[in-house]
This record gives structure tokens, C-alpha cells and sequence, in this order.
């Protein structure tokens, strides 16, 4: 159980300044600080530091985590992104993690589905032949009545669902427990799910339990043809069996996330016929940043009164 979180520090320590103008005033008692983690000589000093009791850390800034030793009184950070596996493990005892479970909802969901509308309608090619001044149309796939099984469904599964129905897709739902309740399979049930599978999506964290949980034998189970969509993380995808599949052209993938990342200059992936990559870019939408200042609003004001956080992190 996450415990609520004290007053023991008043500071609290936000990635950017201005909420108070947008959203009101912030609750009194409160002293708030602004740090971007990237602005040189930015970096608040010795005093600040030492009031700090509840610290939004800056959003795509790995080097930020260099504060955390220097923050005595903290007692919850909020992270902006879903996945805090690496995170985890540098946050001392004692203190909150909180998850911006979510907030990427949105963003991951639409570029996956444009991920997936991209290879199905063949998009790449139509760019290459646009370049080329080559005018030679032809039939594509669609997403209309295909079957695609969403693996790791949670929020942001769940965002993708809701888009794929609209156009028309058959759903199947996966996650690492079934729950019957709601329509979802277990990850064990994979080997019978995926020979009727057009499109599978990956969702997945990074943990001991999903490293290289997608492997040859479960692209082995698919039929000819099909899509591996990847927007959770690449370690949960073995490269080296997808390069197998896609470059004997049986299998397909659109992948936002792979392992290595970042891709190394010329890596098979790039340069494999039916495989599109983007550079982890899923969350970086416009739709992000007013769904992140929301949530470090009202986490702000549940750190002033002693209430309970958002989105806790379980330490099991």
C-alpha cells in the first residue's frame, strides 16, 4: 500500500512554471520551485533542495535522475512517463513513486494506429513512389475486419481498442493474468490466439517477466503476412527472430520502440523491406503536455492537504 503523503517538506519541485496562471493559485503553505533539468545554471541550490517533499520530475530527461540523492525530505516523485522500471530502483525507500498512467494514452494509441494504417495501406511505398515520380497503383490490406490482438492491455490498450473498433477491426485482448470478466485472454493462451491473428500490437513494460517474451516461437505462430506492431518496449520484442521473419518477407512490422535503441546508422531494421520504424515517438503529441499539467495540479493540491497521490507504483 502507498501511504499518504505528509507535509514533513512544504517544497515541491515542478518541470514547468505557469500552472498556478492557468489552473489558480496553489495551495498556501506550498513553496513552489521550477526546474526543466536541462537549463544550464538552472539547477536549484542547497536550500531549495532541502524542502523538497514532492518532486514531478522533468519528462524525457534521463540525466534528471541525478537529483534524486540530493532531495533529504522528499517523500513522493511523480514521474510523467507510464513505464518507471528504470526509474524504480534509484528511488529510496520510503518515498512514493507515482506513474503518468494515462497521459500517454492518447498519443500512444493514435500512433500506433497510424502505425498500423501506415503498413497495412502500404503508405511507405505510395512516399518512395511520390519521390520517384512513379505512378503505379495497386490493391492494399486493410484494417477494416482484420483480427488484431492487443498484447499487454491496459489504459493505453484500451485507447487503441476504441480506435481500432471504429475502424471496423475484430479485437482480441491480452494480458499477463486473464480476466474473464472483462474479455481477456491470459498471456499464456498466445499460442492459440495468434494463428487467427492479422495484427498483434505490443503494449508491454519492461520487467524480468516480458524481456523477449515476443520470440521466434510466437512469431512463428502467426500466419503469413502479418503485422507485429510494437509501442511498449523493444526488449520485449527479440529483434534478431523478427529480422528472421521480415527479411524472408513472411512477416511485417511498424515498430516504435526496438532493441537496440536507438537504432544504430545502419541496422537491418532500417533497411528491411516491410519494416517501419519510428524513433520512439508514440507519447510526443500535442495531446501530452495539458493532460500532464492536469495531473501535477492535482497532485499538488493532494501533497498540500495530505491526501493520497495518483497513479502509486507498487514496490512488489
Amino acid at each position: 500500500m502507498t501511504r499518504a503523503v505528509h507535509q514533513t517538506a512544504t517544497g515541491v519541485l515542478l518541470p514547468w512554471p505557469g500552472l498556478d496562471r492557468r489552473y489558480g493559485p496553489w495551495p498556501s503553505g506550498v513553496k513552489v520551485h521550477v526546474w526543466d533539468g536541462v537549463t544550464p545554471h538552472s539547477e536549484p541550490g542547497r536550500e531549495v533542495l532541502d524542502g523538497i517533499g514532492l518532486w514531478v520530475m522533468p519528462y524525457a530527461v534521463p540525466d534528471a535522475i541525478r537529483l534524486l540523492p540530493r532531495l533529504p525530505r522528499l517523500r513522493a516523485v511523480q514521474s510523467l512517463s507510464a513505464g518507471v522500471e528504470k526509474l524504480l530502483p534509484h528511488v529510496p525507500a520510503g518515498v512514493g513513486l507515482h506513474n503518468g498512467r494515462g497521459l500517454h494514452d492518447a498519443s500512444a494509441a493514435e500512433h500506433a494506429l497510424a502505425l498500423i494504417l501506415a503498413a497495412q495501406r502500404d503508405l511507405p511505398q505510395w512516399v518512395a513512389d511520390q519521390h520517384a515520380d512513379r505512378w503505379e497503383p495497386h490493391f492494399t490490406r486493410s484494417l477494416a475486419d482484420a483480427r488484431v490482438t492487443i498484447v499487454g492491455y491496459g489504459s493505453i490498450g484500451a485507447a487503441l481498442e476504441r480506435r481500432l473498433l471504429a475502424c471496423e477491426a475484430q479485437v482480441t485482448r491480452v494480458a499477463r493474468r486473464a480476466r474473464p470478466e472483462e474479455g481477456v485472454h491470459a498471456v499464456a493462451d498466445l499460442p492459440d490466439l495468434l494463428p487467427s491473428t492479422d495484427i498483434v500490437v505490443l503494449v508491454l513494460p519492461e520487467n524480468p517477466g516480458t524481456v523477449g517474451l515476443f520470440g521466434a516461437g510466437e512469431l512463428a505462430a502467426l500466419p503469413d503476412g502479418a503485422l507485429v506492431v510494437n509501442i511498449g518496449r523493444g526488449s520485449t520484442l527479440d529483434t534478431a527472430a523478427l529480422l528472421a521473419e521480415t527479411a524472408g518477407k513472411r512477416l511485417r512490422a511498424a515498430l516504435d520502440v526496438v532493441d537496440p535503441e536507438p537504432l544504430p546508422a545502419g541496422h537491418p531494421l532500417r533497411h528491411t523491406p516491410g519494416v517501419l520504424v519510428t524513433p520512439h515517438v508514440g507519447g510526443g503529441s500535442t495531446a501530452f503536455r495539458p493532460r500532464a499539467e492536469r495531473l501535477i495540479v492535482e497532485q499538488v493540491h493532494r501533497f498540500a492537504t495530505g491526501r493520497p497521490l495518483l497513479n502509486p507504483v507498487s514496490r512488489d
